[in-house]
């Protein structure tokens, strides 16, 4: 554009970084003299002089003043700030892709959930489950069950001698044991269990109607 000089007093000075300067007839906006220099922006020089590289630029709608010295600079280009990849990543991510993964994780807890608790009930020392039947605590030493089963013909005749163990350890009760007896019918109904008659020993007394 070089220097441009313009008479009359209602003109306003514009200086370049370069020293260059040139002389605008008021009133004419920012906008104006801007548009000419992209990438520029006019700063009044008394905001220089006191704020420094702070000052603030003109908006593009403001008015030229007479009689007053700006500044027209370039700003400074910053440098292209490229989000960090997980960022990115998590922007892309579609809402059902979220929901997908919050359910594949709130699944993992609940078989963790539910595997620590099946192993809990069945690790219980003196519990046993079988299919169709309920579940019995025998408060009986391991040591003594063991030789109940090894001196048994079979499983009947040591299924046998465990229930009379029970039963004398609580006082002949010959109904069941404890708390327990009902348990004990149930179970007794379930395997249809009949004890023979060499199961039968000294200790079981008769029950007195």
């Amino acid at each position: 554009m070089g220097n441009s000089f313009v008479g009359g007093r209602k003109t306003a000075k514009v200086m370049k970084v370069d020293g260059e300067t040139f002389k605008l007839k008021t009133p004419v906006r920012v906008g104006q003299v801007v548009k000419d220099y992209p990438g520029f922006v006019l700063m009044e020089s008394e905001a220089v002089k006191h704020f420094g590289v702070r000052a603030k630029p003109l908006e593009p709608q403001m008015e030229l003043k007479p009689k007053k010295l700006y500044f027209l600079i370039e700003l400074p280009k910053l440098p292209d700030q490229k989000l960090p990849r997980r960022v990115r990543s998590g922007i892309q991510m579609s809402a059902k892709d979220r929901l997908e993964s919050l359910m594949l994780a709130r699944r993992s807890v609940s078989d963790l959930s539910i595997l620590k608790s099946s192993s809990a009930v069945y690790d219980e020392p003196g519990l046993e489950s079988t299919a169709g039947a309920v579940r019995i605590k025998l408060r009986l030493p391991k040591s003594q069950v063991a030789k109940l089963v090894q001196d048994s013909n079979d499983v009947s005749d040591a299924a046998a001698k465990i229930m009379d163990l029970c039963i004398s350890k609580n006082n002949g009760n010959a109904d069941g044991f404890g708390p327990n007896s009902n348990e004990v019918s149930l179970l007794n109904q379930e395997t249809h269990w009949k004890p023979g008659l060499g199961s039968i020993t000294e200790t079981c007394k008769p029950r007195v109607i």
